[in-house]
């Protein structure tokens, strides 16, 4: 055992983390990793007790039971193509407008991240099904990568979104409270990106020609309206059904999300896309998905519990209240969420920097829904900043060959400062997420 100052402690796991995530480990293994060689050097072998308590204490968590729930429901909605179904309906509802498709992507992105609550299903569908359509088009590539990466990391703010329910559990808040409070925000973000594809599309008509007469009326109106109907209304039943139980205080987050799991069966059947092989599939992929979730969050919470033993929190506090004023410190922690997201999942970042900062927080006099939420709103950015953004590397693996890197990462960045934005918006109008909880949660 070596007497560790907090400053060194500090310093130490973080450049510690930096060469574990360099290296390639998985993030779950290097912070973990990362606790254990910090925790038995600064505190011995006693460390091993705190790890065995946090860890029982993620597990005993019952409101965690919610998330494999709600990835049960995206595996299952995405087998029955209701990815697809939305974006066919959307795309010729818009067709005629210059940006059409990508503004069709957008509403999908919006309405799959309501349906699913997470990120990657979103990316890689509209990978799959928009881009070669947008490159056939001669849209501008930049243009169409960077509103697939950006409208679908959504995913973690607009709900049922399995971010906010661990920063519920983090943060003290309900979830239903966090689930309300992100629908605007969310949405603002959505109304944001399609103002910004009209303004550029607008410029530059070359940037995303609409679909020609020959293409718009391939689909009567008649047909269109059919396709309304099938492609859309289910989608908004489900999500009524998943939210609407938890706003009427019908049902607890993880009581609706199993309503969610059996709704997307009842639509996957419905649809006619009901195989067992799928469904055997998508119990798989929800088993890989939560072990991963949930061994970051054991990582995470080791990580967390040392840091803060070996009083890594008040340096982090004492650097964030030297800001000077209450909302330099709230800027001071925004860019910290910022810089951590070019290099950690928000898991690791929600669980470490919640323990620091929801108590300076309260002490500035913020309203913890709406930080919550505005820190919600900053992690967007985590899915489309390198050089770890998530998204970028989803878009990449199923991009035609003609869609460079170089493509993805600069059509990014415009989408990005999108949702600084949107956390400016959210700063200026607080209502923007303390309005809708007030009339919505019981």
């Amino acid at each position: 055992m070596i007497e560790l100052s907090p400053e060194v402690a500090t310093i130490t796991m973080f450049i510690g983390l930096l060469i574990g995530l360099f290296m390639g480990h998985p993030l779950a293994f290097v912070l973990g990793g990362v606790a254990t060689i910090i925790g038995f050097i600064g505190w011995g072998p006693a460390i091993m007790d705190m790890f065995v308590n946090r860890i029982f204490g993620v597990m005993d968590n019952y409101i965690i039971v919610a998330i494999p729930l709600f990835l049960f429901m995206a595996q299952v909605l995405s087998k029955a193509g209701v990815a697809e179904g939305i974006f066919e309906t959307v795309r010729y509802m818009f067709g005629p407008v210059r940006g059409g498709v990508a503004i069709a992507v957008v509403i999908v992105s919006t309405l799959f991240a309501a349906c699913t609550g997470i990120t990657g299903a979103a990316c890689v569908s509209m990978g799959i099904l928009a881009l070669p359509i947008m490159i056939e088009y001669k849209y501008n590539k930049k243009i169409a990568t960077g509103c697939i990466a950006g409208s679908s990391s959504l995913g973690i703010l607009i709900p049922p979104s399995i971010m906010l329910i661990v920063m519920a559990e983090q943060s003290g808040e309900t979830v239903g409270r966090l689930f309300a409070g992100a629908i605007i925000p969310g949405l603002i973000l959505s109304t944001l990106f399609i103002i910004y594809v009209l303004y550029k599309c607008w410029r530059h008509p070359d940037y995303g020609p609409a679909l020609s007469a020959e293409q718009r009326a391939s689909v009567s109106g008649k047909q269109l309206m059919k396709m309304i109907l099938k492609g859309l209304a289910p989608p908004l039943i489900l999500i009524l059904g998943v939210l609407g139980t938890i706003f009427a205080g019908v049902a607890t987050p993880t009581e609706a999300a199993g309503v969610g799991a059996f709704l997307s069966i009842v639509l996957m059947v419905a649809y006619g896309k009901f195989t067992w092989k799928d469904l055997y599939e998508a119990v798989l992929q929800t088993a890989k998905a939560s072990s991963m979730v949930i061994l970051i969050l054991c990582g995470a919470t080791c990580f967390t519990g040392v840091f803060m033993a070996l009083g890594g929190g008040d340096v982090v506090s004492s650097i964030v209240m030297a800001a000077g004023g209450k909302w330099m410190s709230f800027l001071v922690m925004m860019l910290i969420c910022f810089v951590l997201g070019m290099f950690l999942d928000w898991i690791a970042i929600v669980m470490i920097t919640f323990p620091i900062f929801i108590p300076i927080a309260k002490l500035l006099g913020f309203d913890i829904l709406w930080f919550v939420v505005a820190v919600a709103v900053m992690l967007q950015d985590s899915f489309n900043t390198p050089p770890f953004g998530y998204n970028l590397f989803y878009l990449k693996g199923v991009a035609p060959p003609e869609v460079s890197t170089k493509d993805i990462y600069l059509g990014a960045i415009p989408f990005w400062e999108l949702m600084e934005l949107g956390l400016i918006i959210v700063c200026v109008f607080p209502q923007t997420v303390t309005w809708l909880p007030s009339i919505l949660v019981k």
